[in-house]
């Protein structure tokens, strides 16, 4: 599949298709192993504004093997800059892309890392229950403050090596899962590894998401506000203050170096 990352904001973003993300992931998942776990991270506008401040985010970014648009204020910014993004490839679509896409193959063995204690296993009987090509093979919710502890670490890397998954999701929440992934990749046994951020709740119905309509109006903001006002409007406001100013800074670039002006 031949492409040209587009920069904007400071990283590189895949120009992809939700069908051309699956069948690259696909092909991940049906080939051998590599000593490296392969990883997606999926910007939004919260990410974009943290990696202007994380270097350990920024260096996350910049080594993953996929990057996918995932908020809509990013691919409209994209447009109006020039350097059109096709879709927004949102986590809690790809994932249940993927398991759908595995029927009629070989089993796909998934570990679901993150959410409240109980919330991952609800998950696995949701997901065994769709989709039976798929396999739940382990879970696992990491106490608070796991990241700063080796030896949790290192539990948490043998969980995953007992049982080889093919696709590994993270449901740790930015920036952590990015930064746990991009620490820990040429250890952990999995083929794929996905920052999913709230996809186990959602698989789980422990979360709703946004109405189909407003998805695809970019009003989700809106309905993850009132589901949940007291963690998200203080973040939110930050963004939307923030993400105009990195938008105008961007704008603000030699037009020679935005893909689709000239001088």
């Amino acid at each position: 599949m031949e492409y040209k990352r587009i920069p904007l904001f400071g990283i590189e973003i895949d120009p992809l298709r939700m069908p051309e993300a699956v069948e690259m992931l696909q092909g991940w998942l049906t080939n051998e192993r590599s000593p490296t776990a392969r990883y997606v991270v999926t910007p939004n506008v919260d990410h974009t504004v943290l990696l202007q401040s994380s270097a350990p985010l920024r260096a996350a970014y910049h080594d993953a093997d996929v990057v996918l648009a995932d908020g809509w204020p990013v691919v409209m910014a994209s447009r109006l800059l020039g350097k059109p993004l096709p879709e927004r490839v949102t986590g809690s679509d790809l994932v249940p892309a993927l398991f759908a896409g595995a029927q009629n193959k070989a089993p796909l063995k998934t570990f679901l890392l993150g959410a409240a204690p109980g919330v991952a296993q609800r998950a696995a009987v949701n997901i065994h229950r769709q989709y039976e090509n798929v396999q739940v093979v382990s879970t696992y919710s990491p106490p608070l403050g796991f990241e700063n502890d080796t030896a949790e670490n290192n539990n948490i890397l043998s969980r995953i090596a007992e049982v080889e998954p093919d696709l590994l999701i993270i449901g740790l929440g930015a920036p952590k899962q990015e930064t746990w992934i991009h620490r820990y990749r040429h250890q952990v046994a999995a083929k794929v590894a996905i920052c999913a951020g709230a996809t186990i709740d959602f698989l789980a119905g422990e979360k709703k998401r946004a109405p189909r309509w407003m998805q695809r109006t970019g009003l989700e903001w809106a309905f993850r506000i009132g589901t949940d006002p007291k963690r998200l409007l203080g973040r939110y406001a930050k963004d939307a203050v923030i993400f105009p100013q990195l938008f105008f800074q961007e704008l603000a670039k030699p037009y020679a170096h935005r893909p689709g002006f000239s001088k």
